[in-house]
C-alpha cells in the first residue's frame, strides 16, 4: 500500500442484490480517484461481520438491514490538504455523472458513514 499521512474511510451498508452494480460504480471510482491523485484506493466487503471480543460490530455499526452487506473502503492521501484538492476534482466529476444529489447509486447516501484520519501509526 502506497504510504500517506492521511485516510478517508467510509463504512456502507449495501443491499446484497446490487454488489454487481456497487462493485462495477467502484471499479470506476477507483479509477477515477487514482487518476486524480489518490495514493491508494480499497473497497472490502465484510468477511467476518461477528468476531470474537468486540460489543459493536460493522454491521451493528452501519445499521445494516436483513439482505444488507456491509463493505469498508478506505483512500490514502499525502495529506488533508491533498485530500481536498484531489476530492474537489472527484466530486465534479461524480457530479457531472450522477447529478448534484447523486442519487442514482447503488446504495443509500444517507446511510454512509464516512471520516477523514490522520495516520499516526504507520506513516
Amino acid at each position: 500500500m502506497a504510504k500517506g499521512k492521511y485516510v478517508d474511510g467510509f463504512v456502507i451498508p449495501i443491499p446484497k442484490k446490487n454488489t454487481d452494480a456497487y462493485k462495477k460504480m467502484a471499479r470506476g471510482a477507483r479509477a477515477v480517484w487514482m487518476r486524480f491523485g489518490a495514493l491508494d484506493y480499497k473497497e472490502c466487503i465484510i468477511d467476518d461481520p461477528k468476531p470474537p471480543y468486540v460489543a459493536f460490530t460493522f454491521p451493528a455499526m452501519a445499521k445494516a438491514k436483513p439482505g444488507e452487506v456491509v463493505w469498508f473502503s478506505f483512500i490514502v492521501y499525502k495529506s488533508r490538504r491533498h485530500r481536498d484538492a484531489v476530492n474537489k476534482k472527484v466530486m465534479a466529476h461524480f457530479e457531472k455523472k450522477y447529478g448534484k444529489n447523486m442519487t442514482n447509486m447503488p446504495f443509500d447516501m444517507k446511510r454512509l458513514s464516512y471520516g477523514g484520519f490522520n495516520v499516526v501509526v504507520g506513516v
